[in-house]
C-alpha cells in the first residue's frame, strides 16, 4: 500500500504545529486534514476516516486524553492508529495515554524526519501483520478472536476492542499455554521503533481482561504473561 493510499488526521490546537504536520506528511504523500482541537477532531472523523491520527495531549476545552477516549468509542476507527504528540514526558501522562487507547507516544520538540519515519515504520509493520494473519480466526470455548474483521465475539456478543489490545489478545491467543514477558509483548506488539514503558503492557493486559473475562489471560509472576487453554496441544 503507498502512501497515497493512508489518510492522516492531525489535531492539535497550535497552527504552527499543524502547518509544519500538513507540510511534512503531505511531501510524504499522505492525504493529511487538520483540525485545532478535539471537538473538532471527533467532527470531522464521522466524515473522515483515518488510518492515522496525530494529536496533542495538552488542548483547551478537551484534552487529547478525553478525545482519544471518545474516539476509541467509534466502531469505524477500531483499526485507527492514536499517536500523542506532547510537551509532557512524564510517566503519569504517558500512562493515561495508553489508558485510553493510544497506539505511541512522541514527545515534542517534533523533528519531521523522524516522525515520518516512525509512521511509515508503522504502516510497513502494519501490512506485514495483515499479510502474515489474514484470514485467521480463533475459536476457544465461548471466545471468537477474527483477524480479518478485528472483532472479538463472547457469547455471540461483539466486544470492542482497540487495535493494540486486539493485538494483543490475539497474540497471546495464537500461542496458547506460552508465557511472554513484558519485553517480548512489547517487542511483538508495538515493535522495536516505538518507545513505551514496561508497564503499558500491564495496562494493556488489563484492559483486555475487563472486557472478554479473568480466566483467558493468566500472570505468572515474576515470569510475565499467557493465554491459558486447558488440555492445549
Amino acid at each position: 500500500m503507498s502512501n497515497k493510499a493512508y489518510k492522516v488526521l492531525a489535531v492539535d490546537d497550535d497552527a504552527d504545529i499543524l502547518e509544519l504536520l500538513q507540510y511534512n506528511l503531505v511531501k510524504e504523500g499522505y492525504e493529511v486534514r487538520i483540525a485545532n482541537g478535539g471537538k473538532k477532531a471527533i467532527e470531522m472523523v464521522k466524515d473522515f476516516s483515518p488510518h492515522l491520527i496525530l494529536m496533542d495531549i495538552m488542548m483547551p476545552g478537551m484534552d487529547g486524553v478525553e478525545t482519544c477516549r471518545i474516539l476509541r468509542e467509534m466502531p469505524h476507527l477500531s483499526e485507527t492508529f492514536i499517536i500523542f504528540l506532547t510537551a509532557r514526558s512524564e510517566e503519569y501522562s504517558e500512562i493515561a495515554a495508553f489508558e485510553v487507547g493510544a497506539d505511541d507516544y512522541i514527545t515534542k520538540p517534533i523533528k519531521p524526519r523522524a516522525l515520518t519515519s516512525r509512521i511509515g515504520a508503522l504502516f510497513r509493520r502494519e501490512n506485514k501483520k495483515s499479510k502474515d494473519l489474514s484470514g485467521k480466526k480463533i475459536v476457544i470455548g465461548d471466545l471468537v478472536i477474527d483477524r480479518t474483521s478485528y472483532t472479538v465475539h463472547k457469547n455471540d456478543e461483539i466486544i470492542a476492542l482497540p487495535k493494540k489490545e486486539f493485538e494483543l489478545l490475539y497474540f497471546l491467543a495464537t500461542n496458547p499455554n506460552k508465557v511472554f514477558n513484558r519485553d517480548d509483548l512489547l517487542q511483538t506488539i508495538w515493535g522495536a521503533d516505538v518507545y513505551v514503558l514496561a508497564r503499558t503492557v500491564d495496562v494493556h493486559i488489563r484492559k483486555v481482561r475487563e472486557k472478554v473475562g479473568e480466566d483467558y489471560i493468566k500472570t505468572v509472576k515474576g515470569v510475565g504473561y499467557k493465554f491459558d487453554v486447558p488440555n492445549a496441544v
